[in-house]
């Protein structure tokens, strides 16, 4: 007779749950997660790629077109990212769901990475999608697929981490719409998504060094078209800097239950 197969860990059961319920809340609601930055970065392509960049020319030794598709692809997914586990994660508060998390035995990493995982999902989806619809414009072409996985995947979790930030201290829904229209949509807009660095003058280059979204994109860059306006080192060291911090932050605030008990 053979031994029973051993039983699956809580801790991962746990997880792939959180997991398999945040994607299917994606695809349920596919209309709203999907669609959208479909029709967006549609628009996008057709006006700045299209129209404007007809008229600009060259940037960067490649035509207009191929130098911003990076730039789009992870403004999409961060974006998507963000505002997925935001949303999810205050959805969850304001059910009162999310207390059944919390009395549960279960590690507070397995609940935040559970989130995170779902809204790194749905960015990979949503990147998927704007590749294709790229590659309607454009020929798609990757110089370093290492560089490449592995940039969008840090820049969806650095950006999942801040949305479950913003989620664990908003109070209303209107204060998850406060940050990506006030904080995140400036710094993907200025994060050299539409511009080479080495167009700026000389106050406004040392300001976009200051911005994460400018490493994010330029590593995702380089791993695309091969070209970024910084070392790819200073890329892995800012986003793993991050990843570090947002973590420690997101694991603290569940331990100190900050926002999530009253």
């Amino acid at each position: 007779m053979n031994p029973p197969a051993p039983a699956a860990h809580p801790n991962w059961v746990a997880f792939l749950t959180l997991i398999r319920r945040e994607v299917a809340r994606i695809v349920r609601i596919w209309g709203q997660t999907l669609v959208p930055p479909a029709i967006t970065m549609t628009l996008y392509f057709l006006i700045f790629g299209k129209l404007i960049g007809s008229k600009i020319g060259d940037m960067g030794g490649f035509g207009y077109m191929d130098f911003i598709v990076p730039g789009l692809v992870m403004m999409a997914v961060i974006q998507n990212a963000y505002g997925n586990i935001s949303s999810s994660f205050f959805g969850a508060k304001f059910g009162r769901h999310v207390e059944e998390l919390l009395v549960a035995p279960l590690p507070n990493w397995v609940i935040l990475s559970g989130y995170v995982g779902g809204a790194v999902l749905r960015g990979f989806m949503v990147g998927a999608i704007v590749l294709a619809v790229a590659m309607l414009f454009t020929d798609v072409r990757v110089h370093d697929w290492l560089a490449t996985l592995s940039t969008v995947l840090l820049g969806a979790v650095i950006f999942s981490l801040a949305g479950f930030v913003n989620a664990v201290y908003a109070k209303k829904f209107d204060d998850i719409a406060i940050i990506p229209t006030f904080v995140l949509t400036p710094l993907t807009y200025l994060g050299g998504v539409f511009y080479s660095v080495a167009l700026l003058p000389g106050w406004a280059a040392t300001a976009t060094h200051a911005n994460p979204v400018f490493y994010m994109v330029n590593g995702f860059r380089y791993g695309l078209l091969g070209v970024s306006d910084v070392p790819l080192w200073s890329v892995y060291a800012v986003m793993l800097g991050f990843v570090v911090a947002l973590s420690w932050l997101g694991l603290w605030l569940l331990q100190r239950g900050v926002g999530l008990r009253t």
